[in-house]
């Protein structure tokens, strides 16, 4: 049982079934609407309109940083391509895609398929780091040819790498986990997730689970895991020599650190129940403060001497006494 937050990317999604649309690719690509430009990284089709924003897109795939825990060159080539309208992105990704997503990569067929979007939006924040966890996807695969990749596993290191760990987002492992929904870490397969709250919990599964495992080594274990993996063809014993733990033990120890370091305190603190309650019993609070205040200040008045008492005389003097009263002892 193994698996952004949440990751969580909810822009992205990694397709497996790139043999299958690598057919189509010429069917898009081969006709008079799309031209290419090769980078140093890889290359991008585009439309023409939209040749200033591929520009843009070629740019930072070529200033990729190395990824973590793999060579400096990896990947090696990419082909991305900014489909013109949904059409296109729809016949490259056969349709399947989630209607969230905002990239798909294809590691089996080298293709990174993006909806093309207007405006500064192209390379925005949220975009670089689309683009950045579809790029590790790209180098998790091709450093470890063809074998089967943990879908857990590949999120997680794509949301590592693009950013890490969402730690604001913890308290919602905390949740999951004591209502009992969250999944077992190795049910996430290719169909799941398919709604968007689903994606949410899958990439903070995946994210927070790779981020425990690495907490220990970091890069430098990474990197000698993956070599283990790669050289013995087995995850589960690069799992064990690298860490000493199996799938089962990660994912009971994973569980029982969100448990303690993700306490219900946080979970209250981040919840915006709470937060909701608590501006509101200060409301109240304050409604009072001010009738007491009220309150008080009307019995100081009362008990205050009038600015002009009526046994003052307008000069100043005492008032004289009613008719019949003598004003001596």
């Amino acid at each position: 049982m193994i698996a952004r937050t949440v990751g969580t990317l909810l822009a992205s999604l990694v397709l497996t079934w790139g043999a299958q649309l690598g057919a189509q690719v010429p069917d898009v690509l081969n006709g008079d609407r799309y031209v290419s430009r090769q980078g140093a990284r890889g290359t991008i089709h585009f439309a023409l309109p939209d040749s200033l924003a591929a520009e843009r897109v070629l740019g930072f795939m070529d200033a990729q940083a190395p990824l973590p825990g793999l060579p400096p060159s990896l990947p090696s080539d990419v082909t991305a391509v900014l489909t013109h309208g949904p059409e296109a992105f729809e016949q490259l990704t056969g349709g399947v895609v989630p209607e969230w997503r905002a990239g798909v990569a294809i590691p089996e067929a080298g293709m990174l398929v993006l909806p093309y979007r207007e405006g500064p939006s192209v390379l925005d924040a949220e975009s670089r780091r689309t683009l950045r966890h579809e790029w590790a996807h790209f180098g998790l695969h091709e450093y470890l040819g063809d074998l089967r990749v943990p879908r857990w596993f590949d999120e997680g290191y794509a949301q590592w790498a693009s950013g890490g760990f969402d730690a604001s987002e913890a308290w919602r492992l905390r949740v999951l986990l004591a209502l009992g929904r969250a999944p077992p870490l190795d049910s996430l397969a290719l169909t799941w997730p398919g709604s968007r709250e689903q994606a949410r919990t899958a990439y903070l599964l995946s994210a927070s689970a790779l981020a425990y495992l690495l907490e220990p080594g970091g890069e430098r274990g990474l990197a000698l895991f993956l070599e283990r993996w790669r050289e013995g063809r087995s995850f589960d014993a690069a799992l064990l020599r690298t860490f000493g733990v199996t799938p089962s033990q990660l994912e009971e120890d994973w569980t029982a650190h969100v448990r303690r370091r993700y306490g219900w305190l946080l979970v209250v603190s981040r919840s915006s129940m709470f937060w909701a309650v608590l501006a509101v019993v200060l409301l109240a609070l304050a409604r009072v403060r001010r009738a007491r205040n009220r309150e008080k200040l009307a019995r100081l008045r009362a008990t205050e001497l009038p600015d002009h008492p009526d046994y003052w005389v307008d000069g100043g003097g005492p008032v004289p006494p009613p008719p019949g009263v003598t004003g001596g002892p």
